[in-house]
């Protein structure tokens, strides 16, 4: 069973998001001993949106921009170079110390040494998105959009962050647009925000058709009860996470889709990838761990959302879609970008297959 998409839309995809910038060490060293840095734009959600946008689908980004910045403009520039096309409000800086862009500055790790990451978002311009300052009739009832992908990431960023992904659920539900939510929690969000964020998730979550998220994730935000602790590895805890995606299927009963990546860390660049996804009533596919090489696992995650998602986008057998979301995933952590470039859907195929060998 596929999932019934609207027709007609002028965007497969839409992602409501706050950009920011990755500060990234170079040759894998730290922070703290390098001298040399590149500088990337990133954002989870359009982290997710770009296996569809390289791959030729229609993609929209919502957000908003620091007036007169030049982090806005290279942010806007990095967006076009995707194939996405972004609207959003320009916001005046005020001051020194008022809006701008959010800072990720974080390694990649080698070996033994695991990775470190340090958010800087002070001034977050995103946490002033909101629904007034988009036309969300014009959006979803005139250009029409496919499926709206939300995380918890923006939907917990502020008090205005949370009514906005609500006004956008609302409007996509009203509008007949899929909703994919990737709940992301983050204890430092959610920090003496218990009671209102658990609500606002619950909500955006009863009208979804597609949930993500891990056990953490679900316990964390819903109170839903994860798979038993202990075992050996995570490929011996499916039977757990399978209980887990049952749990989250009775709590929230209009989603016809449910998804969880498998990861164990081997080492910094080596890791067990897996995923585990119910469609419909009784329909699992299961991915076993299998050993993947890791650059940097940021974007690991979005990677297979966003492979999930375009493979429900183009009509796939639902076997495919998390297939697909796996290689993707995969492929992420080859990048030094938080999100993967794929060429064409042979190169993400190949991954799928274990053919590495060099093609003419």
């Amino acid at each position: 069973m596929n999932i019934e998409l609207k027709k007609n839309c002028k965007y497969a995809m839409l992602v409501p998001t706050s950009m920011g910038t990755r500060i990234i060490p170079d040759n894998g060293q730290p922070v703290h001993a390098s001298d040399k840095f590149t500088l990337y734009a990133t954002s989870a959600e359009t982290n997710v949106a770009s296996i569809s946008s390289y791959l030729g689908l229609p993609v929209k980004v919502l957000t908003t921009f620091v007036k007169g910045s030049p982090i806005a403009k290279f942010i806007q520039s990095n967006l076009k170079a995707r194939h996405m096309d972004y609207e959003g409000p320009e916001v005046e800086q005020g001051s020194p110390w008022g809006y701008r862009h959010q800072i990720n500055i974080a390694d990649s790790g080698f070996g033994s040494r695991g990775p470190r990451v340090f958010n800087d978002r002070a001034g977050e311009v995103g946490r002033t998105l909101n629904a007034k300052d988009f036309d969300l009739e014009r959006i979803f009832g005139e250009e029409g959009v496919q499926v709206v992908h939300m995380s918890g990431l923006i939907a917990a960023l502020s008090e205005e962050t949370s009514k906005f992904c609500l006004e956008i659920a609302r409007a996509a539900k009203k509008h007949g647009t899929r909703i994919s939510f990737d709940l992301n929690f983050r204890a430092s969000f959610w920090k003496d925000r218990d009671v209102e964020l658990r609500k606002n998730f619950t909500e955006i979550a009863k009208v979804s058709d597609i949930l993500i998220g891990n056990e953490e994730d679900f316990q964390l935000c819903f109170g839903i009860e994860g798979p038993p602790a202990g075992g050996e590895g995570i490929g011996a805890k499916i039977d757990g996470f399978k209980g887990l995606i049952k749990r989250v299927k009775e709590t929230f009963p209009n989603a016809s889709v449910f998804a969880t990546t498998l990861r164990e860390v081997v080492s910094v660049n080596e890791h067990m990838w897996g995923a585990i996804m119910l469609e419909g009533e009784n329909n699992w596919q299961v991915i076993e761990p299998r050993r993947i090489n890791v650059l940097d696992r940021i974007g690991g995650g979005d990677g297979f959302v966003g492979g999930l998602l375009y493979g429900i986008l183009k009509g796939w057998d639902p076997e495919k879609w998390p297939q697909f979301g796996w290689a993707t995933g995969a492929m992420a952590a080859t990048f030094l970008t938080d999100y993967a470039q794929p060429a064409d859907e042979d190169m993400v195929w190949s991954i799928w297959s274990g053919n590495a060998r060099v093609k003419r």
